[in-house]
C-alpha cells in the first residue's frame, strides 16, 4: 500500500504562483512514476504532469512554460511548480502514484486551487 499527501493548495490572483507537494509513503517501488491531475468543476479528471524514476517529464499542453514538475527521490516526494496561474487552472489537484505501467494507481485525498480574475 501507499499513501500520498498533498499540500500547498489555496487561493491566488491570476498571475500569481502556488507550490504543490505530494509526499508518498509505504511500499514504495524501486521505480515509479508521481505526477498531478486536475479535476474542475463538470469535467473529468486530466493530467498535468508527471515525472519518472528516470527524470523524464511530460506536460499537458495548457500548462506547458507555466508549470514545473519535480522529484525528491530520497524523500519520496514530488513537487509541482505553477507560475502564471490562470482562473482556468482553478481545480482539484490529485496527486498520484503507479509503480509501472501495467500498476494501478494511487491517488491523493486532493488539494483546492483557486485562481481569481
Amino acid at each position: 500500500q501507499v499513501q500520498l499527501v498533498e499540500s500547498g493548495g489555496g487561493l491566488v490572483h491570476a498571475g500569481g504562483s502556488l507550490r504543490l507537494s505530494c509526499a508518498a509513503s509505504g511500499t514504495i517501488a524501486s521505480f515509479y512514476t508521481m505526477g498531478w491531475h486536475r479535476q474542475a468543476p463538470g469535467e473529468q479528471r486530466d493530467l498535468v504532469a508527471a515525472t519518472t524514476d528516470g527524470g523524464t517529464t511530460n506536460y499537458a499542453d495548457s500548462v506547458k512554460g507555466r508549470f514545473t514538475i519535480s522529484r525528491d527521490s530520497a524523500k519520496n516526494t514530488v513537487y509541482l511548480q505553477m507560475n502564471s496561474l490562470k482562473p482556468e487552472d482553478t481545480a482539484v489537484y490529485f496527486c498520484y502514484y503507479r509503480a509501472g505501467v501495467s500498476a494501478r494507481y494511487y491517488w491523493g485525498t486532493g488539494t483546492l486551487v483557486t485562481v481569481s480574475s
